[in-house]
């Protein structure tokens, strides 16, 4: 069948939502050799991914994921996509922390970085956070701490089958636009960012059929996530606009402000620097920016200005960096 669908891809044709869901779930059950899977992600490197084609891969990971039942928790996820190339910090890491510092629950889907040197995966691990999908112990980290993290390749055995392909080849695939969209606690909130508008618009089409409080943000000169380097687009439930950093009361930054570092160690140097309240205003601010949104998911009626001032005090007053604690504690 692979060699099939590839012809029919090499012919520019496009998969339907069915065919999609089915080559996913040959993927994670390795029936495929890695030439064909190869092959497979190259092409939806060279053209885009449709909107149905996208909508079976999704498909595929949720049907085949180990789900956690979180259903008693009003929870966010907080999550680029990545394949943005930009190399920044962990932005929407801490942005989590500091959402959870300000008294919401979040459950963080994340994985080792495939396009960028640190991933939340790498920077959680090396911060001495282990790795679990037993629902018991992920349900008491969000409900003492705030906030878990959900590693995906210990959900979903599609994207452990393809990890090594990933790895390889070092740069974004269509998973990187399919992890956002499939965390396997099915949160009721979501923070979304994404590295093109062309994948904002996917986005926008993809959850506008669900009954989620989401927001999806692209910054305008590449970032998945609001870098405050350029104007913003967001995408929510009501609507969308486009926004600059100086609406917000924050400055507009350099790119080299935001820079991540170029190994897993320096990465979560910078981290730990930020939450311990000593990271640059530049840097403090591109966090609370992101926290605020995700803030406001919960919240639709709630200014952004309010928001702001929620996420600050959270960062700034070391309620962020208690959740770290807090959380490392947990046995």
């Amino acid at each position: 069948m692979i060699k099939e669908t590839l012809k029919k891809l090499l012919e520019h044709k496009r998969l339907s939502r069915s065919e999609a869901k089915e080559i996913l779930i040959n993927i994670a059950a390795e029936k495929y050799n890695g030439s064909h899977v190869v092959a497979f992600l190259t092409v939806f490197m060279i053209r885009p991914v449709s909107v149905e084609e996208l909508s079976g891969f999704r498909d595929a990971l949720l049907e085949l994921c180990k789900k956690i039942d979180f259903s008693d928790f009003d929870a966010i996820d907080i999550v680029g996509t990545g394949g943005d190339g930009k190399n920044t910090f962990n932005i929407s890491t801490l942005a989590s922390f500091v959402v959870a510092g300000a008294g919401y629950k979040v459950t963080k889907h994340g994985n080792y970085g495939v396009s960028s040197s640190c991933g939340s995966s790498n920077v959680m691990e090396y911060l001495g956070y282990a790795f679990t999908n037993e629902e018991d112990v992920l349900k008491k980290q969000v409900d003492k701490a705030g906030i878990c993290f959900l590693h995906a390749p210990l959900f979903h055995p599609a994207m452990k089958a393809v990890a090594p392909y990933r790895k390889e080849l070092g740069l974004k695939t269509f998973f990187n636009m399919i992890g956002p969209l499939v965390n396997p606690s099915f949160p009721q909130n979501q923070l979304l960012g994404v590295y093109s508008l062309e994948v904002l618009r996917l986005y926008q089409y993809l959850y506008q059929a669900t009954d989620k409080s989401y927001s999806i943000i692209h910054s305008l000169d590449g970032y998945d996530e609001i870098s405050l380097t350029s104007d913003f687009k967001v995408i929510t439930n009501e609507g969308e606009q486009l926004v600059a950093p100086e609406q917000l009361g924050l400055p507009r930054i350099k790119q080299e402000d935001i820079f991540g570092g170029d190994t897993v160690p320096e990465a979560a140097k910078i981290f730990t620097t930020v939450l311990d309240g000593k990271g640059t205003e530049a840097q403090n601010s591109a966090i609370i920016a992101n926290a605020a949104y995700g803030i406001q998911c919960f919240d639709r009626s709630k200014p952004i200005e309010d928001c702001i001032e929620q996420a600050k005090d959270s960062l700034l007053e070391g309620k962020a960096k208690n959740v770290l604690k807090a959380l490392i504690d947990i046995k």
